[in-house]
């Protein structure tokens, strides 16, 4: 009976938990010690090993030593003049030196999302009228811009869950309160009551927050199925009606074109009233009580390891959209004619 120059380590039991459990057995397997094994492998030899790693070559050694410790194998039969596998290190490399090139892929990859030009797929999220009208219409520039990103579009006016829903970005309306999310304004949020000129003519607008109840007024059922209170300021102070109405939608969309066809007055967010409001489609009133303590945001998660796509997508909307000029209460001229013919007050029944 023969007996070889490196004498086999006799194996010891393996603990009940590592045999119940393979993926928590090895994590206690140390990643540098199969990167150094993997080299040695490569390369041939400890020295030339620890040169490309840019270690010493007692690193690599202590690395491939401690691996063998914990495999409770020997990996390499080693002599002064070579280095060779033995057959539990064939088969180990085997197994693994793919999943290793995967991983040093994977890190190469990551690099590349950093340092290269903006690529990959990003999921956003918008509320259904802000998404529709401001952000879906960007979206064609933005990938003429950056071509090797994909967009995915979910447009849901329930609160978005960052984790559960797996989204890069949001669109978020009206005040931020949640500490745990970047928040960044875009534009200011204007809520403007708004009638069409019909409606004006034939039951002239409120002059004072009071004289809203003598009025038809739409309102906008939430994803959560309350009814939005309008919101007002006035001498400072927050003030919060729910006017009784006779039409009521549960999209924003829904409640613009009520207010277009003359059935009330509504109160809209300022990028869904602005282009009616400057054709004269609508008129707005009580723009002296409008909040100005709202706004439309871009969310997400962490400044820190931004990928470069979601900076990308982050400036270009917040440049595109602020260049949209959604500001209706400083551009848009009241006209006087009409005021003078029609009492700004008046209602019938």
């Amino acid at each position: 009976m023969t007996t070889s120059a490196l004498p086999s380590r006799s194996p010891s039991p393996i603990p009940v938990a590592q045999r119940a459990d393979p993926l928590a057995s090895s994590f206690a397997t140390s990643y540098a010690g199969v990167v150094a094994f993997i080299a040695v492998v490569t390369e041939g030899s400890f020295a030339r090993a620890a040169d490309r790693l840019g270690i010493g070559r007692s690193a690599v050694s202590r690395s491939v030593q401690k691996l063998e410790d914990q495999l409770n194998v020997r990996l390499f039969l080693r002599t002064t003049r070579s280095t060779t596998l033995t057959r539990e290190g064939d088969l180990f490399y085997a197994n693994c030196h793919a999943g290793v090139d995967r991983i040093v892929q994977a890190v190469e990859e990551m690099r590349d999302l950093r340092q290269g030009p903006p690529r990959g797929h990003l999921r956003i999220s918008a509320a259904v009228a802000f998404g529709r009208r401001v952000v879906a219409p960007l979206l064609g520039d933005f990938r003429a811009t950056y071509p090797e990103i994909t967009i995915d579009l979910l447009l849901n006016d329930k609160p978005t869950d960052f984790t559960s829903d797996r989204v890069d970005i949001a669109f978020r309306n009206g005040r931020m309160e949640d500490a745990q999310i970047i928040a960044k304004q875009i534009i200011p949020m204007q809520l403007l009551l708004c009638a069409s000129p019909a409606y004006q003519q034939a039951h002239g607008l409120p002059t004072s927050l009071e004289g809203l109840a003598g009025h038809e007024c739409i309102n906008l059922r939430s994803s959560s199925g309350r009814i939005l209170e309008w919101e007002f300021k006035v001498a400072g102070q927050m003030r919060k009606l729910a006017p009784a109405a006779k039409l009521t939608y549960n999209d924003a969309d829904l409640v613009l074109q009520a207010a277009l066809d003359g059935h009330g007055i509504a109160q809209l967010p300022g990028f869904l009233a602005c282009k009616s409001l400057r054709t004269g489609a609508l008129v707005t009133c009580l723009s002296q009580c409008a909040p100005d303590d709202s706004g439309h945001y871009i969310c997400y998660l962490s400044r820190q390891h931004l990928p470069s796509r979601m900076r990308a997508f982050i400036d270009f909307m917040t440049q595109r959209i602020r260049a949209a000029d959604a500001d209706c209460l400083t551009d848009i001229s009241p006209k006087p004619r009409a005021e003078t013919e029609i009492g700004a007050d008046a209602t019938t029944a």
